[in-house]
């Protein structure tokens, strides 16, 4: 990562920098390079490039600040909105293209353009390559610190024996502590909503499984409000390979389902939520195949007190990633059964 990329956009560029475009002419939707970033709205183009798009200010300002952004096209009424964060794109020696308003249509897939599209460099992340936990942040005595080793890549043992300790904090598994798996997931904007819920709880890691939406496409994109830049997210066609990667790394594997014999909170006040997990979720029309709650190594249901039928996909991970979450900062704080507040 380019170290400029970590400092706030206005410690980069000073506000009243002036705007790239200034003075050259706007790029319409024939340009060379409009064209070429228009071809990345297909999942065949995204593979064959390894590029994709990223529209919107929350979107290419987290681009910018992982050091994948690539290229960037702006509209005119969009400079005057976002003018540090164009100039802090200039300022890193990135491409910054003025559009018209036609050009910036046709880069967007929304019915109302933002002006601001992003080509940005598309990961080629493998399951064996997704690191350990992410750094948390712990309450001392002191104040509040970092715990764990973020991004530390982990070769599982084979015989799915624990790893070595992480942090210097004894047995911790040096694994991932939580993933979160669609499967078939067949809503981009749920999938979207997944991987910012996800990186709001302080999951390792997203991974696609199964045939589904592409994370990458513009809508996904989009409901990820920047987080997809945040967190690893993989795409593995073979659920038994994922769940094989989980169990490897010292996860195990939870599904969700509305019929599952077991409560989420019940799970959670009995201690079992405390270990490494990764979860999976079905998509809104299906759920989860009755092999893959077989092979599963608990099923849980989100309880519903009221009348409704059920949740939301996207509200349901919340709950279980949540519930999962705070299960694990209550054991590493040793809170557990002490009466910190319970744990609905």
């Amino acid at each position: 990562m380019n170290a400029r990329s970590t400092r706030p956009i206005e410690q980069v560029v000073d506000r009243a920098a002036p705007w790239p475009g200034d003075g050259a002419t706007a790029l319409g939707p024939r340009a060379a390079s409009v064209a070429a970033a228009r071809r990345l709205r297909r999942p065949s183009a995204r593979r064959a490039e390894g590029l994709f798009l990223a529209e919107g200010f929350q979107a290419v300002e987290a681009a910018l600040a992982a050091g994948r952004l690539v290229e960037l096209f702006v509209g005119a009424s969009a400079s005057a909105r976002h003018g540090p964060l164009v100039a802090a794109a200039a300022a890193a020696g990135l491409p910054v293209r003025p559009v018209t308003d036609a050009a910036a249509a046709a880069l967007s897939e929304t019915v109302t353009p933002q002006g601001l599209v992003a080509v940005a460099t598309l990961p080629d992340t493998r399951l064996a390559e997704l690191p350990g936990r992410r750094a948390v942040v712990a309450e001392t005595p002191e104040g509040l610190r970092p715990t764990g080793t973020p991004g530390t890549t982990v070769t599982p043992d084979p015989t799915g024996a624990p790893g070595p300790a992480r942090g210097g904090q004894p047995g911790m598994q040096a694994g991932p502590s939580l993933v979160a798996v669609c499967v078939a997931a067949n809503d981009p904007g749920n999938a979207g909503t997944v991987i910012r819920t996800a990186d709001a709880a302080g999951v390792d890691a997203v991974v696609f499984a199964g045939e589904g939406v592409d994370p990458f496409g513009g809508k996904c994109v989009r409901s990820t409000a920047g987080s997809l830049f945040h967190l690893p997210v993989a795409v593995e066609p073979d659920l038994a390979e994922v769940m094989g990667w989980l169990r490897a790394t010292g996860c195990q594997v939870v599904a969700t389902s509305g019929h599952g014999a077991r409560d989420l909170y019940d799970a959670a006040d009995a201690g079992d939520l405390d270990v490494p997990t990764g979860w999976l979720f079905g998509n809104e029309a299906h759920g989860l195949p009755p092999d893959v709650l077989t092979a599963a190594d608990a099923v849980l249901r989100v309880p519903v007190y009221g009348q409704a039928e059920s949740l939301n996909l996207a509200v349901a991970t919340a709950l279980c990633l949540y519930a999962s979450a705070r299960a694990q900062r209550m054991a590493r704080s040793g809170t557990h059964g002490t009466g910190g507040g319970g744990r609905r």
